[in-house]
């Protein structure tokens, strides 16, 4: 059998952890074809599980230290 997986959609603000319901930075996609969600904070508590068991680790917490851009900043 062959497994194809198709790129992973961004994570949204409407996307939550499992363990918390806090806004997930990792998709955790598993070799079931299910997919787990965790905030950057259960994502480093659980990664050495995680990689264990995942095909893939979409891993947007670097999102976290981005500077943010704000238009009322850019006006001045």
């Amino acid at each position: 059998m062959t497994t194809v997986l198709t790129p992973a959609s961004p994570l949204t603000a409407a996307d939550r952890c499992d363990r918390c319901g806090a806004q997930a930075y990792l998709r955790v996609v598993l070799a079931s074809g299910g997919e787990l969600l965790f905030c950057a904070h259960h994502g480093r508590k659980f990664e050495p599980e995680l990689k264990k068991i995942a095909v893939e680790i979409h891993n947007e917490s670097g999102r976290l230290t981005e500077p943010s851009t704000n238009a009322s900043e850019d006006e001045r």
